[in-house]
């Protein structure tokens, strides 16, 4: 798959774009990941305050779920070995962040994989949040273009991969951690019941 020819445009257009939309991309592209750790954190603490354990299993699951995206991503990037557009197309603007050391390969972004992994992941976990993940994890592999260090493929076979695996995963694993999360509540031991949440049984 070559997609040079949309990679020239989109970063062409990038450079084109006045200096706070291009900090905003850069800042966005190397931080934005760390909202998608916020998200896990806010929806396991919110889950903990609910009488369905199912609630603490899927917050749970979202992180080790995106978790297991990455290491997958990276399997297929040591496979693959496709060079860096900012190295390799010609006629190329600059890229606006430093091309990755040579051994960094392109395909796929795992930027999109993480991001695809947890948007899906956490819209499991609670359903009304995909209006918030998945325009998030767009933006992100957008982004990975914009700033030049991707073609577009590598952003979309990201987010595919990343997503895929991580509703797979969830919805394999949800009933197996459901039932380790209510067995823990049931244990009275106090890290377990702190970090599962009590449970109906123990809030009478």
């Amino acid at each position: 798959m070559n997609s040079s020819g949309l990679y020239l445009d989109i970063t062409g257009f990038a450079h084109s774009t006045p200096a706070w939309v291009r900090t905003a991309f850069e800042s966005w592209t190397e931080y934005g990941l760390l909202l998608f750790g916020a998200l896990f954190l806010a929806v396991w603490w919110r889950s903990r305050g609910q009488h369905d354990p199912r609630a603490v299993g899927l917050a749970v699951l979202a992180p080790l779920a995106t978790a297991a995206a990455y290491v997958a991503s990276e399997a297929v990037k040591s496979t693959v070995e496709e060079e860096r557009p900012c190295r390799a197309v010609a006629r190329a603007a600059a890229s606006l962040v430093p091309c990755p050391a040579t051994g960094d390969w392109s395909f796929p972004s795992n930027h999109s994989a993480l991001a695809g992994a947890a948007a899906v992941a956490l819209a499991l976990a609670v359903r009304r949040m995909a209006l918030l993940t998945v325009p998030l994890a767009l933006l992100m592999a957008f982004s990975r273009v914009f700033v030049g260090v991707h073609y577009p493929h590598d952003v979309a076979m990201g987010l595919l991969l990343g997503g895929s695996l991580a509703a797979l995963l969830v919805l394999a694993l949800a009933g197996p951690v459901t039932a380790v999360v209510a067995a823990m509540r049931a244990s009275g031991i106090g890290a377990a019941v702190w970090f599962t949440g009590p449970g109906p049984a123990r809030r009478t």
